[in-house]
């Protein structure tokens, strides 16, 4: 992991995790957001000596268990709309994921000396292992979760987490020098992190989170913070196959050029035969990592038609985790046994149920337009799709088109805080089409004013025999859920609940 400070053989000298926690006795630390991440926080700023103040939107009753649990301990509570007046008099701050960086009152903190940290950057600081770490809009958890289990069958000592699991800072300490530690990194944690892991990928970039970075740059130049602190013993795979990525390795190639960077950058394809790092020749998934010292020989992972997961861009997940484990050490033997038997994470394109020839499934995790495109892409039709949901400010035309051109979707029910945004970019890409003189598939789209529930049995009373029905709503859930697992677990029960021999 690199940061500031002097280096001794490639790595920088730190302060031994006893000795960062010790700095925060007596320190008078707020925690802004108090999320699942952040009471981990808390917990280890108390054992510290920390006076810590904890600060949320929400009020008590609002945050019902957690406020119960936080009132019991020594820590002084600031709750609901001017909790980030808890700022004022403050050492050290820090945020939850998702806030917004260029608030006025974090501005203010700044030029006040307050030092803006979060749970992410706490935890790079008290661990002793070397950290791998997956970044991307879409794809993460899939490929942080193979990567972990391809490391787990080569050697002990493998701990996974970031975005996924539990938080780790809740076991930093118990973290030993010879495991390893595997994260999925949003661009929330990774934006003034200031530091990079020993072995980085990114996956692909598109617009995404447009709600919480100011613009299109600022978002990219989050992920970019994954490689822009490694040194000359560090590695970091792209996607070759996405323009923004292989753009991010010309970057990392000058750098490593310069001086700055670790080894040539590694990259994988599933259009191209790259020659080095992980690609498709022929049917089979080929790693070839040596050129990059490695010490890996050439490996055949397995072939296309052994991997269980669906759809194009679970290959290129399978690809991205072959390359980014083999570098971080696992064996040829692992990557292929996971690679032939992984079939997936939850709210993934999870097969959820099948009713009267009707196959459901939850692609909960679609909370942007791309994400459902690759579900478009990897089921067949026809299908009944549920979109909508909360607005992160990003545009449905490319999605619009995806639907009218794919020739899968029968139709599309929708709602949501974005419904009427998806239903004038659908009727805008028809009426595109029509001038143009070119056809379109016929979609029924079916508003649904009502609740989540009201949307799955309209599109289960849309159905028949050998349709889809497809959650894959391309928003985030935060306009009627806590997040998108929250969702997905709703629909699993919905269509859990729907009666035997019933059907459009």
């Amino acid at each position: 992991m690199k940061g500031g400070g002097p280096v001794v053989g490639g790595r920088p000298v730190r302060k031994s995790p006893e000795e960062r926690l010790a700095g925060f006795r007596g320190r008078k630390v707020v925690v802004l957001g108090l999320g699942i991440s952040n009471l981990a926080v808390i917990d280890c700023l108390l054992g510290a000596g920390a006076r810590v103040t904890a600060a949320d939107r929400k009020t008590a009753g609002e945050l019902g268990e957690r406020y119960s649990r936080l009132s019991l301990l020594p820590l002084e509570l600031v709750l609901g709309p001017g909790y980030l007046s808890a700022l004022a008099g403050q050492e050290v701050a820090f945020l939850t994921p998702g806030m917004r960086r260029d608030l006025p009152e974090l501005e203010d903190a700044r030029r006040a000396g307050i030092e803006l940290s979060s749970e992410t950057k706490l935890f790079f600081e008290l661990c002793r292992a070397p950290v791998v770490a997956v970044t991307g809009s879409a794809g993460k958890t899939t490929t942080t979760t193979l990567v972990g289990l391809m490391l787990r069958k080569s050697r002990p000592g493998v701990h996974v987490g970031g975005n996924i699991g539990r938080p780790l800072v809740a076991i930093a300490g118990d973290i030993r020098t010879e495991d390893i530690v595997v994260l999925e990194l949003s661009s929330f944690q990774l934006q003034d992190l200031g530091l990079s892991p020993h072995v980085a990928a990114v996956l692909n970039v598109s617009p995404n989170h447009l709600d919480v970075h100011p613009t299109m740059a600022d978002y990219v130049d989050a992920k970019k913070v994954i490689y822009q602190h490694q040194g000359p013993l560090d590695f970091c795979v792209f996607n070759y196959d996405n323009d923004v990525t292989r753009g991010m390795a010309r970057d990392y190639d000058e750098r490593v050029r310069r001086g700055l960077g670790g080894h040539a950058p590694v990259m994988y394809s599933r259009l191209e035969n790259t020659g080095d790092g992980a690609f498709v020749s022929g049917d089979r998934l080929v790693v070839r990592l040596g050129p990059f010292g490695a010490g890996l020989p050439d490996a055949v992972v397995c072939s296309r038609d052994e991997i269980k997961l669906l759809g194009e861009h679970n290959l290129e997940n399978v690809l991205a985790a072959s390359a980014v484990a083999g570098l971080a050490g696992a064996t040829p033997e692992a990557m292929r046994e996971v690679a032939t038997s992984f079939r997936g994470v939850e709210h993934r394109l999870e097969p959820v149920r099948e009713l009267a020839g009707v196959r459901y499934y939850n692609d909960s995790i679609a909370t942007a337009p791309d994400r459902t495109i690759a579900a478009l892409r990897s089921l067949p039709g026809p299908m009944v799709i549920i979109l909508g949901g909360y607005d992160k400010k990003i545009g449905f035309g490319e999605l619009a088109r995806e639907l009218l051109e794919c020739g899968k979707v029968r139709a599309a029910v929708i709602l949501g805080a974005t419904a009427g945004k998806i239903e004038r970019a659908l009727k805008a890409e028809r009426d595109r089409r029509e001038e143009a003189g070119s056809p379109a598939d016929r979609v029924q789209v079916v508003r649904v004013p009502g609740d989540f529930g009201a949307a799955v049995r309209t599109a289960h009373g849309l159905a028949v025999a050998g349709d889809i029905v497809l959650l894959s709503p391309a928003c985030a859930s935060f306009d009627m859920f806590a997040n998108f697992e929250e969702r997905g677990r709703a629909f699993k029960q919905l269509v859990a609940a729907l009666p035997e021999g019933s059907g459009g």
